[in-house]
């Protein structure tokens, strides 16, 4: 019996509504028009089967190596298929769970009895499937068949050959999940910055604090986990068009308020906007952990059309996938045109979430009686900082500067900040450890006997020794008695807040998407999340 080799990985997509007509991209890749042809070949075979419900999957190579190939197509195909009026698509995560059922591996050799088997659990009319290889080191085979689930008959076939746009990068199985390491996250966030997103740059200064904490009260392995944040721009014809309109930010880092002071410079002016492009530039770019059981998303958010660019945005999400990552994207929007545009085939190809904002909305914000006191404690905070070494007068600066921002946007966006400061501590103190001699001895990073004399303020340079060890005590203390009512506070302060949220709802804004998102994600890399 002849065998079927597949990467048994479906790219489910609801076929995008049709109400709100789309820009054409700007840029559409030679190997995508060829993929056209192909998805319409396949089409035009099954005309006379109207509304027929297909499992689509992976198409290995012949030789069974390991590459991005397999999916890029799949992705691509899928994506072209689901516009078919006439076609339906079974949902990814049915096959998923049938294949759990069926004790099926996700890559592999599997008869055509098995693929019959499988598309018939699935109640799929039939399933597409194929097969890769290579004629040459820029040329690739596409060899495509629609199987019938009941009878096992091609009901369609094509051929053709696309240009090879990816990489033997390695094996796109997923790896074996460890939820007992050390908790980790890592997100990045991606931001339009072009001439009309200020509403959105708006709200990721302003809710920045409530996302990050979310995760950083969630527990893993009972442990809270370590939270890596990293920001990218694009769309802003500042940048320039060598770059793609594209600039990292900051790359992964601990430093919360270093986010946020990046986030108050960010200036928005008009230019291209290529996601495909930003996509792939942070799964390229960035560290991301190579292990699985991390909870590692990209959120990228923008309100033009989701193909614009040289670098097709199925490739891109391609690459995220295979490491691992969500990809979330936030339309700023109606849903309808977001859809039109391809925003959720984006999200759909990595198992990540859609969702549309008003970016011209304000959050939704509850003034909780003990706000004021909290921001009083906050600023308390920023006195128990000591400059250590060159840096150490500059960052402090930074922080009383911050601390002045957040302050300006609401005494809510200030005490979700110190929360985050309380609720984080161990995490604050390790990324301030290297120019806060109060921080430094927080972590664990130095003892009293390590801190040298010469990198502190002159005016403890001047204290006996005993005198700033009784000092640096003395300012560790206070910090951790003001952290520690900063905490008592926010359990009431969120008891508010919840029983006042139920009773308006608000607009849809960053924070509800990236939470809703988070919350749901997380929970698949063995996060506890309290109610």
């Amino acid at each position: 019996m002849n065998k079927v080799l597949a990467l048994f990985v479906l790219l489910g997509l609801a076929a995008p509504a049709p109400a709100v007509s789309a820009a054409p991209p700007k840029t559409q890749a030679p190997a995508a028009r060829e993929l056209s042809d192909l998805s319409d070949s396949l089409a035009k075979g099954l005309k006379s089967r109207p509304g027929l419900k297909l499992a689509v999957l992976a198409f290995p190579y012949t030789s069974e190596r390991a590459s991005d190939g397999p999916v890029i197509i799949q992705e691509r195909l899928t994506t072209l298929l689901a516009q078919k009026k006439k076609i339906v698509l079974v949902e990814r995560g049915l096959l998923r769970k049938v294949m759990e059922e069926l004790k099926l591996q996700a890559s592999g050799a599997m008869d055509e009895a098995t693929v019959r088997k499988l598309g018939k659990q699935l109640g799929a009319d039939a399933v597409v499937t194929g097969t890769l290889n290579d004629l040459s080191d820029a040329e690739t085979e596409v060899n495509a068949r629609v199987v019938e689930s009941e009878t096992g008959k091609i009901l369609a076939a094509a051929s053709l050959a696309v240009r090879r746009t990816w990489k033997d990068s390695g094996a796109v199985v997923k790896p074996p999940q460890d939820f007992g390491s050390k908790p980790l996250v890592q997100v990045a966030v991606l931001l339009d910055t072009s001439g009309s997103m200020d509403g959105l740059i708006n709200q990721a200064r302003t809710q920045l604090w409530k996302i990050v904490n979310e995760l950083v009260t969630a527990e893993k392995s009972g442990s809270r986990p370590r939270i890596e944040v990293a920001l990218y721009e694009y769309g802003n014809s500042g940048l320039g068009a060598d770059k793609g309109w594209l600039r990292q930010v900051l790359p992964f880092t601990t430093d919360l308020d270093a986010v946020a002071k990046e986030l108050f410079a960010l200036s928005t002016n008009g230019g291209d906007e290529y996601c495909g492009q930003a996509i792939k530039t942070a799964v390229e770019e960035l560290k991301w952990s190579p292990k699985a059981d991390v909870y590692k998303a990209i959120f990228i958010a923008g309100n033009e059309p989701f193909t614009q660019g040289a670098v097709p945005f199925q490739d891109a999400v391609a690459k995220a996938k295979a490491k691992n990552i969500f990809v979330n994207t936030i339309f700023c929007g109606p849903r309808q045109q977001g859809i039109a545009t391809q925003w959720k085939a984006g999200s759909d190809l990595a198992d990540g979430d859609y969702t549309n904002i008003d970016q011209g909305a304000a959050a939704y914000a509850v003034n909780a009686p003990q706000d004021d006191r909290i921001a009083q404690l906050s600023s308390q905070l920023n006195d128990t900082y000591v400059a250590y070494g060159s840096s150490g007068r500059n960052k402090v600066a930074e922080k009383r500067s911050v601390f002045s921002k957040v302050m300006g946007a609401g005494a809510s966006v200030a005490a979700e900040r110190a929360a985050y400061q309380s609720n984080a501590a161990p995490a604050v103190a390790e990324a301030d450890s290297s120019w806060d001699a109060v921080s430094a001895l927080e972590s664990g990073k130095m003892s009293q006997d390590q801190l040298k004399a010469e990198n502190l303020p002159e005016e403890l340079q001047k204290m006996s020794k005993a005198e700033r060890e009784k000092y640096l005590e003395q300012k560790l203390a206070e910090r951790r008695k003001l952290q520690a009512e900063i905490a008592a506070l926010q359990v009431q302060r969120k008891a508010h807040i919840a029983a006042e949220e139920k009773k308006a709802a608000g607009a849809s804004t960053l924070d509800r998407a990236m939470i809703d998102s988070i919350r749901k994600q997380a929970v698949t890399r063995g996060y506890k999340f309290g109610k």
